[in-house]
């Protein structure tokens, strides 16, 4: 029983399921004259996993790394800056979502982001969104759901109803914004949404 405490005493619990874990940073620069705080996006290289997205820099956490660190690295690379350019303020919600862990850090890119050349193999190019912009913009809600498909060899034998048992679905919203020209939407799109809701609250 000893032995059972002590493991149970020092466990750090994770989301059951989880597979994969990454962290992406929410970037802040400072705009041009009268244009204020800024949100920085990146478009998706071409060479890697989905293409042409609009996206945070971010990517999965290497051994023994923690998320704050995944998120200050990638951003590094990808962005083609040195970490000490990169000023973490805090985090926002996460996403638990098909074995994968996503944590949305916050944090300013220190000087003028327009200097920045972006790795090419990782990033296609850069753009902005005003803060003032996005406090004022709602972004359009579409709903997606997806029913569950068994494999073959489902074991429906060993379960209440077999193969009528309710599996449920899975639903969730989808969030597109139509500001910019930009196609900002998915997952990109809820962080954004999530952190304007957060700045909205500090307010009322």
């Amino acid at each position: 029983m000893k032995n059972i405490l002590e493991r149970i005493k020092n466990y750090q619990p994770k989301p059951l399921g989880q597979k994969q874990s990454f962290a992406v940073l929410l970037p802040l620069v400072w705009g041009e004259k009268s244009q204020g705080w800024q949100i920085l996006y990146q478009i998706r290289s071409r060479h890697i996993s989905q293409p042409g997205e609009v996206s945070f820099p971010g990517g999965r956490l290497e051994p023994g790394e923690s998320f704050q660190e995944a998120a200050i690295r990638e951003t590094s690379e990808e962005l083609n800056i040195p970490s000490s350019q990169i000023e973490l303020m805090g985090e926002i919600d996460y996403f638990v979502h098909h074995g994968r862990t996503i944590r949305c850090f916050v944090g300013k890119i220190l000087g003028d982001w327009q200097s920045i050349q972006p790795s090419p193999s990782e990033v296609e190019r850069l753009f902005t969104l005003p803060l003032d912009a996005l406090l004022m913009t709602k972004p359009k809600t579409y709903n997606l759901t997806a029913t569950p498909k068994p494999a073959a060899n489902f074991p429906f034998g060993r379960i209440p109803n077999g193969s009528n048992y309710n599996f449920g679905k899975d639903k969730r919203q989808v969030l597109f914004y139509d500001l910019g020209g930009e196609n900002l939407w998915g997952m990109t799109a809820q962080f954004t949404a999530r952190f304007i809701e957060i700045l909205k609250a500090d307010k009322d």
